[in-house]
């Protein structure tokens, strides 16, 4: 154990050595951010880093997505830890001399943070190859936030196929720097998204009878389907079921001929996940042909929700007690957001976690996906030293 806590603090050591160096792949990642399934470039620096760390380097998996391997001088387990790397469609509104040069597109969840904690730590055990037992893979995935998601694809692609356990963190703008929250259970939410078309008789606004009109049809669909989780899901189930684009009508005296309707059904149960869909097809069925409309739906299952096996979780949280204190580790609290993550944990056993990136500056204090969304780059490291605790349990 005394070897083991010596090796752990040489590590760690080259982890604040390399701080710096972090927070600069991780600015530069910030001014040139890609949208999912687009990160080309994104992928070829990652790559170039990860050679430059003298690992074996596999490109193109499930997309964009590419591994580092670091294989040690000694047999033993091979364990995963995975990092994000696409941006989102938003405007960055930061002041700051890293702000996005790409108009439209910004790192406002983090990503860019993951992947250069991961490269951190990446850099920092290629250092220690002689001693470890087994492998370290560093999974690098894109598109993690548009369905179906990258770790699908690089599921499908075998990436996981010679892993025996797979590790995740997301950086939390809402928690303090210096803390962690780990979790057992469900945590994130299944996501799914429907789109639904309405076909009416379009007519005159003067003479309503001689039409079928799909906006007030879309109104009745909108109104039906948010008492689905009221009165069909079991209230110690949880479920959300959200309307977000209502789009209809062209003036002001014409009755709509057509509306469409798009939404979002988040779950944890797969059962509860079913019955929403069915519901919301039972729905759009009976109202629209109540008043002689048709209706075409367009339902797509997303990300599974995200579930944290208990014993993989239970030993994460003592090992990151261990490192930051039991004041500074927290309980996760669980989201209906979703995480693609979960395909992952589908497969392997493992864990997701969440690493506190805020601090007392306003800055630091907006929420994920914001236009200002910004982090305590302390965060990094706090992220890296967290990984190479995990990992020491397994190939130390």
């Amino acid at each position: 154990m005394v070897v083991v806590d010596t090796l752990l603090n040489e590590i760690n050591e080259k982890l604040n050595e390399g701080f710096e160096e972090m927070v600069g792949w991780r600015r530069h990642m910030h001014q040139h951010p890609e949208l999912s399934f687009e990160e080309e470039k994104t992928a070829r620096y990652i790559q170039g880093k990860l050679q430059s760390f003298g690992l074996e380097v596999k490109t193109n998996i499930g997309g964009h997505g590419l591994i580092g391997v670091l294989e040690g001088d000694q047999p033993g387990k091979t364990v995963a830890l995975r990092a994000d790397f696409d941006a989102l469609p938003i405007d960055d509104e930061k002041e700051v001399p890293y702000k996005s040069q790409n108009p439209g597109v910004m790192h406002a969840c983090g990503h860019d943070g993951h992947t250069a904690a991961l490269l951190g730590t990446a850099k920092a055990l290629s250092a220690f190859r002689q001693q470890i037992k087994g492998k370290v893979v560093f999974i690098f995935q894109p598109a993690e936030e548009t369905p179906p998601g990258g770790a699908k694809f690089m599921v499908e692609d075998g990436v996981l196929d010679e892993i025996d356990y797979v590790f995740g963190v997301h950086l939390d703008s809402q928690a303090p720097v210096g803390t962690v929250a780990v979790g057992e259970g469900y945590q994130m939410a299944a996501v799914d998204k429907f789109s639904i078309l309405i076909q009416g008789k379009g007519g005159h606004g003067a003479r309503p009878h001689e039409a079928v009109d799909a906006l007030v049809i879309a109104s009745e669909v909108v109104s039906s389907l948010q008492k689905i989780v009221s009165r069909h899901v079991d209230p110690l189930q949880s479920a959300v079921v959200t309307i977000g684009v209502l789009q209809a009508g062209s003036a002001f005296n014409v009755i709509a001929d057509k509306a469409v309707l798009e939404g979002t059904v988040r779950t944890f149960d797969a059962e509860i996940r079913k019955q929403v869909e069915d519901q919301i097809r039972r729905i759009v069925e009976g109202v629209t042909s109540a008043y002689n409309a048709t209706s075409t739906i367009d339902y797509l299952n997303g990300y599974p929700a995200l579930y944290n096996p208990p014993e993989e979780t239970e030993v994460v949280r003592n090992l990151l007690v261990d490192q930051f204190s039991e004041e500074n580790v927290r309980e996760m609290e669980p989201s209906m957001g979703a995480e693609d993550f979960s395909y992952f944990l589908l497969e392997k056993p493992g864990t997701y976690f969440r690493v506190g990136a805020q601090n007392e500056k306003v800055e630091t204090q907006f929420p994920h996906h914001h236009p200002k969304f910004d982090f305590d780059e302390r965060a990094l490291l706090n992220s890296g030293k967290s990984f190479v605790k995990i990992i020491s349990h397994y190939v130390f």
